[in-house]
C-alpha cells in the first residue's frame, strides 16, 4: 500500500491568494466589435508547488457545439502585499504580463490587473493591451476581461461566473 504524501503548504508570499486554489467551472459570454457574440464554458485550475506563485491553467469550449475555443497557462504571483502579477502564455502566439492590485475585504478577494507587456509571435493577431478584473466571494469567481486588439481601443471582451468544484 502506498501512503499518501502530506500536502505541501502554500508559500507564505501567496497566502493572500490561497482562496483561489482549486478547480473552478462556469459559463461566460464574449463579444468584440470584430466578432459575433458567443457563449462559452470555462475551467480554471489554480495550484501551487510550495513556491511563491500559483500555477494557472485555463481552457474554454463553445456552448453551442463544444469546440475548443481558447487556453492559457501561467503563474500568479504576489511579490508584495497588495500587489499581484499574472504571467501567461496563449497558444495563439501571445504572451501576457499583467500587474495590479489585490484587496481583501470581508472574506472577498478582488484583483485588478493591467498589461505591462504583451509579446507576440510574427503570426499572432495584434493585441495592444489587456485588463482583467477578478472578484472572489465564497465559492464564486466573477471576472471580466477587456482587450485592445486589431485596431480597436481597450473595451469589454469577456465576462464569466465560475464556481468551485
Amino acid at each position: 500500500m502506498v501512503e499518501a504524501q502530506p500536502s505541501i503548504a502554500p508559500h507564505p508570499d501567496i497566502a493572500p491568494l490561497a482562496a483561489l486554489l482549486g478547480t473552478w467551472r462556469g459559463d461566460g459570454q464574449g463579444e468584440y466589435p470584430t466578432i459575433r457574440p458567443f457563449g462559452y464554458v470555462e475551467e480554471i485550475r489554480f495550484g501551487h508547488l510550495g513556491r511563491p506563485f500559483l500555477t494557472y491553467r485555463q481552457k474554454t469550449r463553445a456552448t453551442d457545439d463544444g469546440r475548443s475555443l481558447h487556453a492559457e497557462t501561467g503563474y500568479l504571483r504576489c511579490p508584495h502585499p497588495g500587489q499581484v502579477e499574472l504571467i501567461l502564455a496563449h497558444p495563439t502566439g501571445i504572451t501576457e504580463i499583467c500587474e495590479g492590485s489585490l484587496t481583501i475585504e470581508d472574506d472577498a478577494l478582488r484583483i485588478e490587473l493591467d498589461s505591462s507587456s504583451i509579446g507576440r509571435s510574427g503570426t499572432a493577431k495584434l493585441v495592444a493591451a489587456l485588463s482583467r478584473s477578478i472578484h472572489l466571494s465564497g465559492d464564486t469567481i466573477d471576472y471580466s476581461l477587456r482587450m485592445a486588439a486589431v485596431g480597436e481601443p481597450l473595451q469589454h471582451h469577456l465576462a464569466a461566473t465560475l464556481r468551485r468544484d
